[in-house]
């Protein structure tokens, strides 16, 4: 035994006793990483009842499966891994928690301070590890404790730094542990940026994204609801933001005054470039509400609050206009889609998910096409609860985040007869680039009724229908953002020991996802073989339907 690395067996298994026991209060699930320097922290979680445990040993996809669980418990989920790389793993999962308010707490295990710079293996700098996205809570004795608890109470985003010194572990297991109220702290609590007065008589359009929810006295007024919004009561689809940018439109020998003199904005919409457009138009007067500390409003005339007095009340004329305009768009998407010219597309897929939906049904949606889809053919519905990756829209960890929602959906639940159904629709690129996130080991709880869908168009379907796919640019454009990949994931899924099902077709793809309601398979893959080629050209027809 080295000088520097006293014995304090005791002291170290002792400390992570310490830590599991209060993180016992502020937490129900916690997802573990197999690992030397935490080894400690393992052993005093395995000896909870209280809190339950997920391997992982990916600590990239872990996170990502704590932030998915996240999501639906409303509460903190930890991942607890050892020293080193194996912490930096974690930040991409931190970055979406940040900027999404999803409660996320990372707890690595790491050498005491005095080794930093010694060369010791496996040792990197992990206090400030993740910058401005969560500050660390540097652990080293049971008087740090107290610590560990005001960071769960105070912040959405939290990182334990737990150093634990040689020998780790001593020759028993840990006594069994358990809290018998199973009572936990009370998390932070949202912000109030006071009330703003609306006047209803003015032309007003709602636009809700990530983060919003039903605003009082907002009930009436025609909203633009991204997927993951609460769906609005009298909902207006995204398409026909490119009719309300107008000043007027002229239909049936009438001419009609169709841009908003305000919209208010509930949440963080960041979807459809139309809908945007209404936002940053300055002839619009703007008012955004949130309940975090962060706004969008990318204006700095944007009037502020989280409430609203509202006076007066949505005209007639005007909600006719937001009817007919909302009508319009949505029949030029199904009809669309009826045309055989365009194939079978990612919005076809996404029709067939939305069309097989049912209440009691949660779905994931990834980021690029799929979330977009699931808005043009009809997302958000009420009995449905919607969740997607929008705070940095990154794909980062998307098939782990849809095991983590299954995961504590069905724990949510655990008196039905089956686990609730499911459903995340994601692309070939986003599938692949998580596909280590079907690694669930045989002792781990698994998902008993997730189907993920995965609109396989061999590559960056979502870059078809930007600037850059445009024809002068297209010898390039395959190289670098349409990425064939030719992965096989039959084969992929066969490796991992998931059931798989290709179908080239709609109908083919409606039958399949019918199946899934009759009979769950666990966790099941779907492989829709789509075709991108026809983006760009379904894209231009969709507009052209809705240009008046």
């Amino acid at each position: 035994m080295s000088n520097n690395e006293p014995s304090r067996n005791e002291s170290s298994m002792d400390l992570a006793v310490r830590v599991a026991e209060q993180l016992s209060r502020h937490l129900s699930d916690v997802v573990l990483c197999p690992g030397s320097r935490n080894s400690p922290l393992s052993l005093a979680l395995l000896a909870r009842s209280d809190i339950r445990v997920h391997v992982r040993l990916d600590e990239r996809s872990a996170a990502f499966l704590a932030l998915g669980m996240a999501r639906v418990q409303g509460r903190h989920v930890g991942v607890v891994m050892t020293s080193g790389t194996a912490v930096a793993n974690t930040v991409p999962a931190m970055v979406e928690a940040h900027y999404s308010h999803t409660r996320l707490a990372v707890i690595s295990a790491d050498r005491p301070r005095r080794l930093q710079g010694t060369g010791a293996s496996q040792t990197i700098d992990q206090v400030g590890l993740f910058g401005v996205y969560a500050e660390t809570t540097q652990v080293e004795s049971g008087g740090d404790i107290p610590a560990i608890a005001e960071a769960f109470t105070t912040t959405n985003q939290v990182h334990i730094n737990v150093a634990l010194e040689n020998p780790l572990v001593g020759e028993e297991l840990p006594a069994p542990q358990g809290s018998r109220t199973l009572r936990r702290s009370p998390v932070s609590t949202s912000t109030n940026h006071g009330e703003v007065a609306v006047d209803l008589d003015r032309n007003t359009l709602v636009i809700a994204g990530d983060e919003a929810w039903p605003v009082e006295g907002l009930e009436d007024v025609p909203t633009i609801a991204e997927p993951s919004a609460p769906a609005p009561d009298r909902p207006v689809h995204p398409l026909a933001a490119a009719i309300f940018r107008k000043q007027q439109v002229s239909a049936n020998n009438y001419v009609v005054d169709t841009k908003p003199e305000q919209v208010i904005v509930v949440g963080h919409p960041t979807l459809h470039r139309d809908v945007l457009g209404l936002i940053t138009d300055p002839d619009i007067e703007l008012v955004t509400l949130s309940r975090t500390d962060d706004f969008t409003d990318p204006r700095p005339d944007a009037t502020r609050g989280t409430t609203v007095k509202v006076t007066g009340r949505p005209s007639k004329q005007w909600l006719t206009i937001c009817d007919a305009a909302s009508e319009l768009a949505a029949d030029a998407v199904r009809t669309t889609l009826e045309d055989p010219e365009f194939g079978f597309t990612g919005l076809h897929a996404a029709a067939a998910v939305a069309d097989t939906l049912g209440t009691g049904d949660t779905v994931l949606l990834g980021a690029s096409n799929p979330v977009r889809d699931a808005s043009w053919v009809g997302l958000p519905f009420d009995g449905v609860d919607t969740y997607a990756p929008r705070g940095a829209a990154g794909i980062d960890g998307s098939v782990s985040q849809a095991v983590g929602v299954a995961l504590a959906t069905q724990a949510a639940h655990p008196d039905e007869p089956r686990a609730p159904r499911t459903v995340a629709l994601l692309g070939d690129v986003t599938f692949l680039h998580d596909v280590g996130g079907l690694l669930i080991g045989p002792n781990e709880p698994h998902p008993e009724n997730l189907t993920i869908v995965v609109a396989n168009d061999d590559g960056g379907g979502i870059f078809e229908t930007l600037e850059i796919g445009a024809e002068p640019l297209r010898a390039s454009f395959e190289r670098a953002f349409g990425t064939p990949h030719g992965a096989s994931i039959s084969e992929l899924c066969a490796g991992y020991g998931v059931a798989h099902r290709e179908v080239t077709s709609l109908r083919e793809l409606l039958d399949a996802l019918m199946d899934t309601t009759e009979a769950p398979l666990g966790l099941s893959v779907i492989e829709a073989r789509t075709t991108r080629t026809t983006r760009r050209a379904l894209h231009r027809a969709l507009q052209g339907k809705i240009a008046l």
